[in-house]
Formats: C-alpha cells, structure tokens, sequence
C-alpha cells in the first residue's frame, strides 16, 4: 500500500458541525460511495477490525464488535460514516496488504491502498467530497513495550489456583471507557470467564487487591465498584485522570475504588482461534515479582 486517498466535505460547515450540518446527508452519500467503490476495487468481503476505541456504551448493532472481528462491508461502511460524524465507535479497518481505512479530523476519511486501485479511480470525484490523492504508507502501529505472555491453558491454570484468593480480572477488549468487562474470578467460573475473553484483548489479573476508598487514589486513574462484588460479572465506572472527591464515586453508589496500576502486574493476551497471539498492548505496568509467573 503506497497510496493514500483523504476524503473530507467540501463544506466548511459539514467540516465544524460534522453530523449536525444541514449538508451532512449529502456529503454522507458521498463519502459511502467512494468507501464502497475503493472496497470493491480491492477485492474482498470483509474488512478487519483494529485499534478498536469505544469511549462511550456500544449500541446494540456493534454489541459483537473486538479488534481482529471480520465485519462485511455494508457494516464496514457504516462504521466509516459513524467515525466521520464524530459518533464512533472508532477502529481502523483493513483489508490485509491492500486496504486500511482510518478515520481523520473535521470530518475527513483517510484510506492506504495500493497504486493498481488508486490508478482505477483516478477518475473519482464529488459535489460535497474533497478527495485528495498522495503517495504515501500508513504508520506502523508502534508499542514500545508490548505484553508477550499469552492467555493460554497454562495461564488459565494459574489463575484458577490464584482464584483460592479474592481475584479480580480486567478482560480490555479495546481502548476506551468502556472498552472493558471485570470480574471476580473463582474456582467454579474461572473456566467460563477463559471462554468469554475475545481474541486479542488484553487480560489482568490480581490477588486480594485493596479496594477500600482512600484519598491517595483520587489523583490517579482508578476504577470503582459496586459492593458486593459477587463471583461472575461486575458492575464498574472507569474514572481516567482522577476526580476532587471521594463523595463523587460513593453518591453515585459506588463503595469500592482499585487503583488501575494495581492490573498492570499481571497480564497476557487472548489468543485467536489458531493459538497465536496477535493483539498488541503496551504493558501497563513493571512485572512484580509477588505474583504469579505470566
């Protein structure tokens, strides 16, 4: 991939109102017939999903989305549209080798593709759609320093002998607010919790964390629960950057805070189907030598 076509509306008003523009329909038409043409020109059924960003609760269409999730192209275009108006949930998508299609500022749509599908629609061009042809490659996804323990059997195992403890685990399915699901490990549900992982998220886990309410935590990223937190499933608010008050959390009825460092000391990656790991995390925190091997 050597090309690179920004697709953005002409209208300056479409650029600073996005989906509350009065043209926004128009330029919306547009830009989809363009996605549609450049994705039939490459020559494939779906496109993948990566670098998932889910900042606010899903809507019930996207319910089954996660990085590595092969999506069809109608979807695949909504999901275009949706980052374009400024909704999400946002991702790139891509088409190994021979597309890749990420979302841009003011409305603007960035598509890598190869020389052969770009000099098929040299042609293109819009009423409402500014498009712009460059030569260029998409940046390579960059993580320092990557998690390279996987969530596999053996992994599984250990947690289930950690679960004798109070455990909880983070299952982070995409970046984002909401891009996570927590639960309280046992014995009894660790085996159930290992087949509701999605492949590439990324997985943490600690024993006995201290979760009571403190000051020394409101300046930090933290995450707060509601109590009881039973086996299976729990009920949480992300709190990224920290808040002034503990009053904040408790009167929305959350009683329970843990420090997100805490998760950083324990962690692997769920496999694909195939046994191969290829989601890719940067570590959120050193290895601590007080917890089991990753």
């Amino acid at each position: 991939m050597s090309k690179e076509l920004i697709i953005s509306p002409r209208s300056e008003r479409v650029r600073e109102e996005l989906a509350d523009a009065a043209a926004w329909s128009s330029y919306a038409a547009e830009l989809r017939q363009v996605i549609g043409a450049v994705i039939e020109k490459s020559g494939a059924d779906f496109l993948e999903v990566g670098e998932l960003l889910v900042s606010e609760p899903l809507p019930d269409t996207y319910l089954g989305l996660f990085n590595g999730a092969e999506v069809q192209i109608p979807q695949a275009i909504d999901l275009v549209e949706g980052m374009a108006a400024g909704r999400g949930p946002y991702c790139q998508l891509s088409i190994p080798e021979r597309l890749q299609i990420e979302s841009g500022w003011d409305g603007a749509v960035h598509l890598y593709t190869t020389r052969t599908v770009a000099a098929d629609l040299a042609w293109a061009h819009g009423q409402d759609v500014v498009l712009q042809w460059r030569d260029a490659a998409p940046e390579p996804t960059a993580v320092l320093n990557p998690v390279g323990a996987v969530a596999d059997e053996s992994f599984w195992t250990t947690v289930a002998e950690v679960s004798e403890r109070f455990t909880l685990l983070c299952e982070r399915w995409a970046y984002g607010a909401y891009g996570c699901r927590w639960f309280r490990v046992t014995r009894e549900n660790v085996a159930e919790l290992a087949r509701l992982m999605r492949p590439r998220s990324l997985v943490c886990v600690a024993g006995d964390p201290e979760l009571q309410p403190r000051p020394g935590l409101l300046e930090d990223d933290f995450t707060a629960f509601v109590a009881p937190l039973l086996p299976g499933e729990l009920a949480y608010r992300a709190y990224p950057g920290g808040i002034d008050s503990i009053s904040e959390v408790t009167g929305e009825g959350f009683s329970l805070m843990l420090a997100d460092r805490v998760m950083g000391d324990w962690c692997a990656v769920v496999p694909d189907s195939d046994g191969v790991a290829r989601g890719q995390w940067e570590s959120p925190g050193e290895p601590n030598p007080d917890c089991p091997p990753s």
